[in-house]
């Protein structure tokens, strides 16, 4: 099972990828390929309000956040307690009574031998995946946030339909391949629990006791790799914090709903999509945190900048064509390269 969503999560990345990059070929032969893409790329202000084939609202984004918000926290909790209950990082003192009790206890007797007989690097990677997991929370809980409170949609924003689907893909298969390595055997432990529930019922559970010491000092112990990586991560987190209350706010303020205006401040200085380029940073954060050695997290970061910086130039090509002031020296999204 864990092989085949594995193989099943990298195909996905792939699939999604291949098409931008090959849009992004600057070749007249691909024109026809680029102008598709494009199409299922468009939203908001690029995409022609007239046209209404194929589209939703924008403010179906919402949905995005609310899904990932949901499945997140499922994966999250899940996978937390499965390190917590079966492969902790804090070793326990051995004594024979508690020995006595696991065996006593039939079904959890296999939670017991095999937190004891996981390899050391198994045992890591498990906090691995719930430290990203903790990253990603973060994140799709503020984007969330921001699309009930920050932005308010014009009411004729659209985006293709396509492009909805895909949002909707890609905040259910990049908290998964976050922790791919272990959902097997998580997903094993929440079927026992289940199933041990349905058993002896809710009065004859073993009361659900948590050591928070326990539970927490394994994320402390993972390494400085992973605290490099929240650390880029939360510095890309900030400034597109910043910069979505920069986009927020000239909606609030302008005359008419379908005026737009040049914004200001922060990354907009430097580029013109500055919260897409600190999507990417927070994003490299996240696969800093991983320690690089995953295929699967490789391929979704990869997406993401294949995707972001494809829309950027777009982006930028329309805040070219629609002012006459604006400032040549913004680049699209990558400062001094693009």
């Amino acid at each position: 099972m864990e092989l085949g969503l594995v193989w099943l999560l990298r195909a996905a990345w792939i699939a999604g990828t291949l098409p931008i990059l090959i849009a992004s070929i600057p070749s007249s032969s691909l024109s026809s390929v680029h102008g598709l893409v494009l199409n299922f790329a468009k939203r908001g202000k690029i995409m022609n309000s007239s046209s209404k084939r194929f589209t939703l609202p924008q403010k179906y984004f919402g949905h995005f956040y609310a899904v990932a918000s949901v499945w997140t926290t499922f994966l999250l909790v899940t996978t937390w307690m499965y390190a917590y209950k079966t492969v902790p990082i804090v070793s326990k003192p051995f004594h024979y009574s508690t020995f006595v009790s696991q065996i006593a206890g039939g079904s959890q007797i296999f939670s017991w031998l095999k937190s004891h007989t996981a390899p050391v690097e198994y045992k890591y990677s498990v906090w691995r995946s719930v430290f990203l997991l903790l990253l990603m929370e973060v994140q799709v809980l503020r984007r969330l946030y921001e699309t009930i409170y920050v932005f308010n949609y014009s009411s004729s924003a659209r985006m293709h339909i396509l492009g909805y689907l895909t949002g909707l893909f890609f905040y259910t298969a990049g908290p998964l391949s976050l922790c791919c390595n272990c959902i097997p055997e998580v997903y094993e432990f929440v079927l026992n629990g289940v199933a041990e529930f349905i058993v002896k019922g809710k009065n004859r559970m073993p009361a659900l006791e948590f050591d928070w010491w326990e539970f927490a000092i394994p994320l402390v112990k993972l390494g400085w790799l992973q605290w490099i990586g929240a650390a880029v991560f939360f510095w890309g987190w900030v400034h597109q914090l910043r910069c979505h209350a920069i986009l927020g706010s000239l909606r609030e303020h302008k005359a008419q709903a379908d005026e737009y205006v040049i914004p200001h401040g922060d990354w907009f200085k430097i580029v013109s999509s500055p919260h897409y380029l600190a999507e990417i940073v927070l994003y490299f954060g996240v696969l800093i945190a991983s320690g690089g050695r995953d295929l699967t997290i490789w391929l979704l970061f990869i997406f993401v900048v294949a995707n972001l910086v494809f829309a950027a130039a777009e982006t930028h090509r329309w805040y070219l064509r629609k002012f006459e002031n604006y400032p040549r020296s913004r680049l699209a999204i990558i400062p001094f390269l693009y």
